[in-house]
């Protein structure tokens, strides 16, 4: 199925891509990010660590409106998401003081 992902504009840069793809997987995050990864290859490592498959502490994830960043990378992703209706958003956390 295909699923519909926005990116923050680093990740764009990285990437060459728009503000937002489309790339068929299955409806779990880590299928996801796999098939993100194997699309676009300059994204590989940065949205989550390559060794431990971690996501990345400066990077979020949301759907529908839900923060999914710490949900388990196997669950499945909101059904508006699956179905294409919504976007499974990746998004830069900030920090400082």
């Amino acid at each position: 199925m295909s699923i519909r992902v926005t990116l923050p504009a680093h990740l764009r840069q990285l990437a060459k891509c728009g503000h937002e793809v489309s790339v068929d997987a299955e409806a779990t995050q880590r299928a996801l990010l796999d098939a993100i990864e194997q699309t676009y290859p300059a994204l590989r490592g940065t949205m989550r660590d390559p060794a431990t498959g971690q996501r990345r502490p400066f990077v979020r994830f949301f759907a529908c409106g839900e923060d999914l960043s710490h949900d388990s990378p196997d669950g499945p992703l909101p059904d508006a998401v699956a179905a294409g209706k919504e976007p499974f958003m990746v998004v830069g956390a900030m920090a400082g003081g």
